[in-house]
């Protein structure tokens, strides 16, 4: 493909996500209101559960769709090319919803002072030192709880750093990586990062679970967990069929 049929394509692929995150966003508060109509519950607060969930899966959910862009044009795998645009198409529609209920609950999409990324999962200002645990699915659960049962705490020691804000994110290194890499080297360099990804992500989800007090918001957090997890056994498959293996 010539440079501008690739930046065509970039172009419109982009406007697309970009379009679908405007009407989730603008679908969920039009949504909302309707239901609230009768109702009008009190909105959550800025330090609650929901709106952190909302603040941090955002923030995750934004580089997932990024990785995909960068994979997407450094392959031509249709089924490393399909698996980034579900993910892209998928999670930007989600963050546009959880943008979108943190502009009808008039709340700021960073967190109040003090209170670190995550910290909505244990009470306190951020990553906790829980030791993490595996679930039955064989996935790092950097909660530290099994399943929904557990108490969830922010990533197992984990610390901010190189752009990496929580567990499972990238960081600006494997990025430039992922930027440079072609072909086979670029297919299963993507599918490492994303299972990271997920596996940092499915925790986050699995707090909301438990605290959010937000119905829609508690079924969103179990349809990711769902998702994505399914997507960590076809990229598992994926990887496998390249001679490679998640990362540890």
């Amino acid at each position: 493909m010539s440079a501008s049929g690739t930046r065509r394509t970039r172009w419109v692929a982009g406007s697309a996500v970009a379009l679908a995150v405007l009407f989730a966003g603008a679908a969920t508060i039009a949504s909302a209101r309707d239901e609230g109509a009768a109702a009008a519950p009190r909105a959550p607060s800025a330090e609650s559960a929901d709106a952190g969930f909302a603040r941090d899966m955002a923030v995750h959910h934004q580089q997932a769709v990024e990785m995909s862009f960068l994979v997407r044009d450094r392959t031509r795998d249709e089924d490393v090319r399909r698996l980034a645009y579900d993910i892209a198409n998928t999670q930007a529609n989600q963050r546009g919803m959880l943008l979108g209920w943190l502009d009808l609950w008039e709340l700021p999409k960073t967190a109040p002072d003090g209170q670190g990324p995550m910290a909505w999962m244990s009470g306190g200002h951020g990553p906790h030192d829980a030791h993490g645990s595996h679930d039955a699915h064989g996935s790092h659960d950097a909660g530290g709880s099994h399943g929904t049962g557990g108490t969830a705490h922010g990533g197992a020691g984990f610390a901010a750093h190189d752009g990496a804000l929580m567990p499972g994110m990238a960081t600006r290194t494997e990025l430039a990586r992922l930027g440079r890499a072609e072909g086979e080297r670029a297919e299963i360099l993507f599918l490492q990062l994303m299972t990271d990804h997920h596996k940092g992500g499915i925790p986050m989800a699995r707090g909301c679970v438990e605290r959010c007090t937000v119905g829609v918001e508690k079924r969103l957090a179990r349809g990711m967990v769902e998702g994505q997890r399914s997507e960590l056994d076809l990229m598992a498959d994926m990887l496998a069929a390249r001679g490679a293996t998640p990362r540890s």
